[in-house]
């Protein structure tokens, strides 16, 4: 068997039905910070996604070493469900993120269009965790760690 070829991690790209909703989510919310925007992508980029003729507008977001592209379009609809997916549904599953207060990240989650689902939280070994979502049903877990 031949040499393992190098791979690194990149980003995890979400499709998002409003582009400037979802950058103010991540950022304001979330702590991500902006790295770059790409105003629009064409050709060859419709070939790649599988949707010939879509026009796409990126946000590259960026928190510690984690990089999420939101992905808009501009002529083509935005189809699925805005409902966070099953835990038990195959693909990715959710998002996790540790924060020093959350008491305040959830009262933003709420304000900025996301959704808090008290019934998850459960108090850990770890410390607090519950899950919300962002405003298009992406599942975010956040934890806030047991200090000391």
């Amino acid at each position: 068997m031949g040499k393992q070829p190098g791979v690194s991690f990149s980003h995890v790209g979400i499709c998002v039905s409003d582009l400037e909703r979802s950058l103010r989510f991540y950022t304001e919310v979330l702590g991500f910070t902006l790295k770059q925007s790409i105003p629009e992508l064409g050709t060859p980029f419709d070939t790649l996604v599988e949707l010939p003729g879509a026009k796409l507008r990126v946000h590259q977001v960026q928190l510690g070493g984690v990089t999420l592209e939101l992905i808009g379009f501009i002529d083509t609809q935005v189809v699925g469900p805005a409902e966070r997916r099953p835990m038990n549904q195959r693909g990715i599953t959710h998002l996790t993120l540790v924060t020093d207060d959350l008491e305040t990240v959830l009262a933003r989650v709420e304000e900025f269009g996301g959704t808090v689902h008290p019934g998850t939280r459960v108090d850990s070994a770890f410390g607090p965790i519950v899950f919300c979502s962002d405003p298009d049903g992406v599942r975010i877990e956040l934890m806030q760690p047991v200090t000391g």
